[in-house]
């Protein structure tokens, strides 16, 4: 296992799964340099072959509890401002379009960015106890890092607008009901499910996941047809790969498959 730790940010990598850890106590405020880090991290990993899955979690009590307030109350103007949101925005871009899957381990108060940040993974697990919210209207402003336009295509439009237009917190079963997370377990069990998963989804071959996500996130921008003419293409030339003549072979000689992720 390698471990490096910057400021923010820890990371470790075992088993082909790399795990970052947000350290920005007390609360894992978001800040630029936070979200500078976030990045770099996410590039590098991106371009690591022996990493096939990314989680993301905490550390402490809190996931993100959002922006830093005082960094938000400094904005001196519009222009700033945009260029703020653009920033974030592309970071939160790169992260969502990760050639590797990318799993958020919410361990705790998930708010504002933080919760931008967690709906631009693949898959979120949460903490009993963890909460959920987008309250920047109680600060005069909306989010600006995705959320007007991620939330409502994960879990409606009707739910998404009334959560950002109150400002209002859910809870993790409540998030799960709502289709914003695919797991609720107790908070001691968190990080070894996501571990668990990310294992799991790393022992595949990764020409079928890495085609799996491309499919998904990119058919998301797409109309229907032209989604559907994406994953026919993206099937036809899995079948020219020795991932799917072994894994194909290893089903009917009844055995574990050996994929050789080309």
């Amino acid at each position: 296992m390698t471990i490096t730790a910057k400021a923010m940010l820890t990371r470790a990598v075992e088993n082909g799964v790399a795990t970052l850890a947000l350290n920005h106590p007390p609360a894992n405020t978001l800040t630029l340099d936070l979200l500078l880090e976030l990045e770099a991290a996410f590039d590098a990993l991106a371009a690591d072959r022996a990493v096939k899955a990314i989680i993301v979690t905490g550390s402490g009590r809190f996931f993100i509890a959002g922006a830093d307030i005082r960094v938000l109350a400094g904005i001196p103007s519009s222009r700033e401002g945009t260029e703020m949101a653009l920033r974030g925005q592309a970071i939160f871009n790169k992260i969502e379009a990760c050639p590797r899957p990318v799993i958020a381990a919410i361990n705790g108060v998930c708010l504002g960015g933080g919760l931008e940040l967690a709906i631009c993974c693949h898959i979120r697990l949460a903490a009993e106890g963890a909460r959920f919210g987008q309250p920047e209207i109680n600060l005069g402003i909306i989010p600006g890092f995705g959320a007007t336009q991620r939330l409502s295509r994960l879990i409606g439009r009707s739910k998404a607008t009334e959560l950002i237009l109150t400002g209002d917190l859910i809870s993790a079963q409540e998030a799960k009901a709502l289709g914003l997370l695919s797991q609720v377990v107790p908070p001691e069990d968190l990080l070894r499910q996501a571990q668990g998963l990310a294992g799991k989804i790393a022992s595949k071959g990764q020409l079928a996941v890495r085609s799996a996500l491309r499919a998904i996130h990119e058919g998301t921008e797409l109309g229907l047809r032209e989604g559907l003419d994406l994953e026919a293409r993206l099937f036809g030339e899995l079948c020219d790969s020795e991932d799917k003549k072994e894994g194909t072979s290893a089903f009917l000689e009844k055995r574990q498959p050996r994929f050789q992720d080309r």
